[in-house]
C-alpha cells in the first residue's frame, strides 16, 4: 500500500479530529461545507477523516490565525492544486472509481469550473446531484 493511499484513508471520527486540530465540530463542518475538505461518510452518515484531511484542517487553522480570511484560504488552496492536462483528466475518469470517489471528483470539477468561469455543457446536469 502506497503512502498516498494511506494518507487518504478515512480513519478518524470527528471527535478524534477535534482533539488533533483543536477545532470545534462546528468549525470542521463549516470547512467541509465550504468545500475545503471532503471527509468520507459511513453508511450511518458519520464523517471519517483521513490524515490528509487533518493536515488540511491544521493548515486552515494556521492561516486563520495569521489573519487570512476564507476567500484567501480558498485562493491559496486553488493555487496549490496542479493544473491537469486533458490527458490526465481522462486518465482519472477512466480509473475504476467507487461511487463516493466519483461523486467527490465530479463535485471538485463543478466547483473548479464555477470558480474559473469554465461552465461546461454538462455542468447543469451534474449540479442536480449536489444539493
Amino acid at each position: 500500500m502506497s503512502d498516498e493511499i494511506r494518507r487518504n484513508m478515512p480513519l478518524f471520527p470527528i471527535g478524534i479530529v477535534k482533539q488533533l486540530t483543536e477545532l470545534s465540530a462546528r468549525q470542521i463542518r463549516y470547512y467541509e461545507q465550504q468545500g475545503l475538505i471532503y471527509p468520507a461518510r459511513t453508511k450511518g452518515n458519520q464523517r471519517l477523516f483521513s490524515f490528509r484531511d487533518v493536515d488540511t484542517l491544521l493548515e486552515i487553522k494556521t492561516l486563520v490565525e495569521q489573519g487570512v480570511n476564507l476567500a484567501g484560504i480558498k485562493q491559496i488552496f486553488n493555487m496549490k492544486q496542479p493544473v491537469e492536462s486533458p490527458v490526465e483528466q481522462a486518465e482519472v475518469i477512466h480509473q475504476d472509481l467507487s461511487d463516493e470517489q466519483l461523486m467527490k471528483y465530479l463535485k471538485k470539477e463543478l466547483i473548479h469550473a464555477g470558480k474559473h468561469g469554465k461552465a461546461s455543457l454538462i455542468q447543469g446536469e451534474l449540479s442536480r446531484f449536489f444539493h
